[in-house]
């Protein structure tokens, strides 16, 4: 599933007009962006958890020249599945 996926399945259990749907995505999604930039985590329960880990700046190599390069410290977006949707996904579906 895409955005526009997601917008359009959110239209028509909604009965929202697609601009409207959209307009919601487009604000969820902004407002969890924010949310991480700020260094803060997202939780929703039943489908999983947004943290920032923090990698330590490392030594590593230009694989072109084989040079050694400083790799800077950096935050990445990291997603954390929750209970309910790792069991829903690992349940065998039906026939």
């Amino acid at each position: 599933m895409n955005k526009s996926e997601l917008i359009e399945a959110l239209a028509q259990e909604t009965d929202l007009s697609p601009r409207d749907a959209a307009a919601v995505t487009n604000t969820i999604i902004d407002t969890m962006i924010e949310t991480l930039a700020k260094g803060d985590n997202i939780e929703i329960r039943g489908f999983g958890s947004f943290v920032i880990k923090h990698r330590r700046s490392y030594e590593g190599r230009n694989p072109k020249s084989g040079e050694k390069i400083e790799v800077a410290p950096k935050k990445l977006p990291f997603f954390k599945v929750g209970k309910e949707l790792r069991e829903k996904v690992n349940t065998p579906e039906k026939k």
